[in-house]
């Protein structure tokens, strides 16, 4: 198996889709990369060359993928949540941040659905007595 960037390449995939494995290469960098290359976009992982991966893997390089990117979004989040801003916060407390509701949806970021029951106030006062013993 080839690898870019620590990431096994699937040797059957096209290297078009095999890009976009890396993380920060979506489908347009890609496309950018292999013309940039004049490398076809149907050509298959297995028919490239080492030599030529690594200049791919020059051509990447430019560009912030994998660790870099994923260390830049680490410290962007962390800039955010010290300087107190509303974004920081929503990070902060594992809610959507780009103003999605959240009444009704959210679950993604805001975990599986815990249900709270309601209580008469009888059964509250042994539910709680229950609790302390």
């Amino acid at each position: 198996m080839k690898r870019l960037f620590g990431i096994n390449l699937p040797e059957e995939s096209r290297m078009a889709y095999a890009l976009t494995l890396i993380y920060g290469v979506g489908n347009a960098r890609a496309k950018v990369a292999l013309d940039q290359m004049k490398i076809s976009l149907d050509t298959k992982v297995k028919d490239v060359d080492e030599t030529v991966l690594r200049k791919l893997q020059d051509v990447l390089e430019a560009l912030k993928v994998e660790g870099d990117l994923r260390e830049e979004i680490r410290q962007n989040i962390k800039r955010l949540r010290e300087i107190g801003s509303y974004r920081g916060g929503r990070h902060t407390h594992g809610l959507p941040v780009h103003g999605q509701r959240t009444k009704s949806n959210a679950r993604t970021k805001k975990g599986k659905k815990k249900t709270v029951g309601s209580f008469k106030k009888e059964d509250l006062a042994r539910a709680q007595q229950a609790a302390k013993k």
